[in-house]
């Protein structure tokens, strides 16, 4: 793996071209003032020792080298070898409804929005818990297996949106089966397993309970986060009331029993989410008296520098350009590699 431990000094690389451009620049301008002093043919016979040539090449083995200093300064670095770590943690995999009517804007901004923001700050604020998610309307999709990444993990909360899933709809029952897949080895057999539902839905399928009896058999807790009301209300998108073919408004029911039912078989807790508080806040007050398991980590364990290669080929190249002299030598003229072509 290959990386730069101090990237901020690549924007000196910028200096390189920098300097190539002022070099033509100034070539130009002097160019422009020997012509007007007269004929050209002639000034060069005057002048034999000046190079243009010579100036080019000196100046481009400059900026070469001012290029793999930047290069060195930013520290590249290769990965020696993967090793494997254990720390202390559990594994969270949130299980999160994207359904079109998760756009109803009851809770401010909206339930999607809110919802985002809300698995930002609980992801923000992990050490080393392991974290999944899993998108799921009619049909489920793991966005990301558990991993320790949280900055993988913010990447995919902020992809969340019904255009991930074209099936409209809301099935519990897979979105659980499928967010079992996400957990790893490293939790088998233990009650370290985690899945937070948030879901806005009525689903009313018994598959809902018999996946959540698989997953209680699995070690799995899951606490659920209900959005919504038991009543129901007009689903409200873009300030627009939604209806349906028929005409009539189309409601939006929560169903609570079905949640209550599901942390209950889990031994986890059930919240209805609020403006006020969204329902994690108890949620992981429940994690934390959940015991911790032994979790592995593939990681980079070391990082070998290779400033050091840069800073020697940049040194021999600047040796290299005080060799190149700006004038001709009188004592190298027998060599034609600079001579013009007259």
């Amino acid at each position: 793996m290959f990386n730069f431990a101090s990237p901020e000094y690549l924007w000196l690389l910028l200096l390189a071209p920098a300097i190539l451009v002022l070099h033509w620049a100034m070539s130009a301008y002097t160019s422009y003032k020997l012509r007007q002093l007269g004929n050209t043919r002639t000034l060069n016979e005057l002048m034999p020792e000046r190079s243009v040539a010579r100036g080019w090449i000196k100046t481009s083995i400059l900026a070469l080298a001012l290029a793999l200093l930047a290069l060195a300064a930013a520290r590249p670095q290769t990965g020696s070898k993967l090793s494997s770590r254990e720390r202390d943690g559990r594994e969270i995999v949130l299980v999160v409804d994207v359904s079109n009517s998760m756009l109803a804007e009851d809770v401010e901004p909206s339930r999607m929005d809110r919802t985002r923001y809300a698995i930002t700050q609980l992801v923000e604020g992990m050490k080393d818990d392991g974290i999944g998610v899993v998108a799921f309307a009619d049909e489920s999709e793991v966005l990301l297996p558990v991993t320790s990444d949280y900055k993988m993990a913010l990447a995919k909360v902020k992809q969340l949106s019904p255009a991930l899933i074209a099936a409209q709809g809301t099935d519990v029952g897979e979105a659980i089966e499928t967010a079992m897949l996400s957990f790893s080895s490293s939790t088998h057999n233990t009650k370290s397993r985690v899945m937070i539902l948030i879901t806005d839905g009525e689903d009313h399928d018994e598959n809902a309970l018999k996946a959540a009896e698989r997953a209680k058999a699995m070690g799995v807790m899951i606490c659920c986060i209900g959005i919504g009301t038991p009543e129901g209300k007009p689903l409200k998108i873009d300030g627009k009331i939604i209806e349906d073919e028929e005409g009539k408004m189309v409601l939006t029911k929560l169903n609570e029993q079905l949640l209550e039912q599901i942390a209950a078989t889990t031994e986890g807790i059930y919240t209805r989410s609020h403006n006020e508080d969204f329902g994690l806040k108890g949620i992981v007050e429940r994690l934390n008296e959940i015991e911790e398991a032994k979790l592995n980590e593939i990681v980079f364990e070391e990082y070998d520098e290779q400033y050091q290669w840069f800073v020697g080929a940049a040194l021999l190249l600047l040796i290299l350009e005080f060799v190149v002299m700006s004038r001709r030598n009188p004592l190298l003229r027998g060599v034609k590699l600079f001579e013009r072509n007259e």
